[in-house]
């Protein structure tokens, strides 16, 4: 027959079970809506504590039988094991959350596992024996408690010494000592004086001061994610500020925030009479590095690079990175002797050795550079006078060369490639490739993004940075733009005709060809030319692009929708003002930049960047595509956060028009 009292006690038993069932709940929902490590932990934990008070709650309602019946002793396995998969799961979350680091699944199967054999131990030892009692409680209830009471006092010593303690920090040193205090006092008590007369009822209390601890470790937990989520948030709002100015790869200025920063440097150093000397660096042979190396070698040395000019003893007013191995230091007050030395010391920078993953990298760097006043007085001129010089140390491949007057090898040399690229549209070298985009959705092939490459008949196949730069300074975007466009339009007819297929190509169009009042009819002009339909072409803009003409750019963008045209948004969240437009564009999709997706999978920060981009596109009314996808990971990641489209190395690197029309005969 059951008492009063463990009827009561099983009701409360079972109300907390039940509570921290449901809390248990809401945290699993929050993982699978973040990912954090730590919270499948506290998940884990918090549905062990649950199940611990189920059990007790039955144990005090089966008294009639023997201490060693089979049902009882199985009661207890659960009892134990829910106990310390509690203890385990919590001490986990806690290193997680505050290491930041994942655990891996070997060492975490392996706690688990440890747990479950020492509370099988505990349990089954001396469990069949009638007159063992009391090795039976020691081993059930003094040494859980012990376990406990230790683990919770070292878990508040841990936290007690972080360099850094946030509020829920404080909250669980506080509840780890007093709970740590109180299972060491009991497993002390339970030994030495399990006899007294008042020891029943210390234990009685113990339960009501136990619902109020366990309801307080609950909310702890969330008020730690809550922090947690906040610092993760405001993490990756200083993050995306930083990259609107800084180069995600090396962290230097990029070439926008260069271009803001020197005129403000050359008002200072003009207020303060001094001269100020512009340098531009390219190292040599920089591709021979990444080819042989690999790329995230090749990375890992560009940042290095970065880091030694940035610590430089010159103390430079501007290091920045303006394209793929080319960098600007720029120092003030510098007389003759003074340029010598820093000319000495920016070669002594570069050819130190680069010690990175096992292998020792030699590298050298052609320098060109001007001086202010005395070489011009703006800023765009300086850069400009400065690239002419590093031009010329490049083609006589000399080691430093100053801008002079009259300066002409980066101009011819340009003449010679300007009849090379204007033969290539003549001829038609250049080709396109085609990169799919993958619809999330129904896991199908939405379309193609349309890259070029120059089939150059002497260099043979040339990615686009070998001739984008060359094109860019002689001012022939333009032309490349209507080249590719009408490429493309050529393949969308002729797919469409060959195999009756309708098929969405996204064409990249610069600022220069975008601001063109003729840009409209020369594309109404291609539709009807090869009796395609406007659907499937796609209008790739950056947001640099709108944000250089407002009024025009909103207006042509009105335009090619009510023509049927798609337009996106490319390289979305690099730009300077990302989200603050995006409502007011009538545009069908962005893309979300590749900066964003390389560590979407493991850095929390991108993760919550790139998760907001996607609902607040979402709420807009915008569908989003993610660029420069390579791993299953990043795909799994972004198919959780519900991203529309995907495209990258991992899907397929980018294919000839002779691949995609085996793709559609298939």
């Amino acid at each position: 027959m059951v008492g009063e009292k463990d009827f009561y006690h099983g009701l409360l038993f079972s109300v907390e079970a039940v509570v921290f069932g449901l809390l248990a709940t809401f945290f699993l929902l929050y993982y699978r809506g973040i990912g954090r490590q730590y919270v499948s932990y506290w998940t884990v934990s918090l549905f062990s504590l649950s199940a611990h008070q189920l059990c007790l709650a039955i144990e005090t309602q089966l008294t009639d039988l023997s201490v060693i019946a089979l049902e009882k002793v199985l009661l207890t396995v659960g009892i134990q094991v829910s106990f310390y998969f509690h203890l385990c799961a919590l001490l986990l979350g806690i290193y997680s959350a505050v290491s930041k680091k994942s655990i891996s699944k070997k060492i975490t199967n392996s706690s688990f596992i440890l747990s479950a054999l020492f509370a099988l131990t505990a349990t089954l030892l001396y469990g069949f024996e009638v007159n063992e009692v009391y090795n039976r409680f020691y081993l059930r209830e003094s040494l859980p408690a012990f376990v406990m009471g230790c683990s919770l006092l070292l878990t508040a010593f841990y936290l007690y010494n972080l360099p850094k303690k946030y509020f829920s920090a404080y909250v669980f040193i506080i509840y780890s000592l007093i709970m740590g205090g109180r299972y060491v006092l009991f497993s002390f008590l339970s030994i030495v004086l399990i006899n007294e007369y008042w020891f029943r009822p210390l234990a009685e209390v113990l339960i009501y001061f136990d619902l109020g601890a366990f309801t307080l470790l609950a909310f702890t937990m969330l008020i730690w994610m809550q922090g947690a989520e906040r610092s993760i948030a405001t993490s990756a709002m200083n993050k995306a500020q930083y990259l609107g100015k800084h180069d995600s790869l090396t962290g230097a200025l990029n070439r926008q925030q260069v271009m803001e920063k020197l005129p403000l440097i050359i008002e200072k150093t003009a207020c303060n009479q001094q001269n100020l000397a512009v340098f531009l660096l390219d190292i040599k042979g920089f591709k021979f590095v990444n080819d042989t190396y690999g790329l995230k070698v090749g990375d890992a040395i560009l940042g290095e690079i970065a880091r030694r000019l940035d610590e430089s003893i010159f103390l430079p007013q501007v290091v920045g990175r303006l394209s793929g191995d080319s960098f600007t230091f720029i120092i003030d007050g510098v007389d003759e002797k003074q340029q010598a030395a820093a000319i000495e010391h920016l070669h002594g920078l570069i050819s130190r050795a680069y010690h990175i993953k096992q292998h020792k990298v030699l590298l050298q760097c052609s320098v060109g550079y001007c001086l202010y006043p005395g070489d011009g007085l703006l800023a765009e001129d300086l850069l400009q006078k400065a690239n002419l010089a590093l031009a010329q140390a490049e083609s006589q491949n000399v080691a430093t060369v100053k801008y002079k007057t009259g300066m002409q090898s980066h101009g011819r040399r340009l003449l010679a490639m300007e009849k090379e690229i204007r033969d290539g549209f003549e001829n038609n070298e250049f080709v396109l490739y085609f990169q799919p985009q993958l619809n999330l959705l129904n896991n199908r092939i939405e379309g193609f993004e349309a890259l070029v490459r120059w089939q150059h008949p002497e260099r043979g196949l040339l990615q686009p940075a070998s001739f984008l730069p060359d094109i860019e300074s002689l001012n022939l975007l333009s032309e490349l733009d209507s080249y590719v466009l009408e490429r493309a339009c050529q393949t969308i007819a002729r797919l469409q005709k060959e195999y009756h297929r309708r098929v969405t190509i996204a064409v990249n169009i610069t600022a220069v060809e975008f601001q063109d009042p003729k840009l409209i009819e020369n594309i109404q002009a291609l539709l009807f030319k090869y009796q395609i339909t406007p659907r499937c072409l796609d209008l790739e803009i950056t947001e640099n692009v709108v944000m250089t003409e407002i009024a025009t750019a909103m207006n042509t963008i009105v335009i090619l929708q009510n023509m049927g045209i798609k337009v996106s948004i490319d390289d979305f969240g690099t730009g300077y003002s990302s989200l603050a437009y995006l409502r007011k564009l009538p545009i069908d999709k962005i893309k979300i930049d590749r900066s964003f997706i390389e560590e979407v999978a493991s850095n929390d920060s991108d993760l919550t960047i790139v998760k907001s981009m996607v609902e607040l596109s979402h709420g807009l009314g915008k569908r989003v595509l993610a660029e420069g996808v390579e791993t299953e990971e990043q795909l799994r990641v972004l198919r959780n956060i519900g991203c529309d489209a995907v495209q990258g190395y991992y899907i397929s690197k980018p294919i000839p028009e002779e691949a995609l029309k085996k793709y559609f005969a298939r």
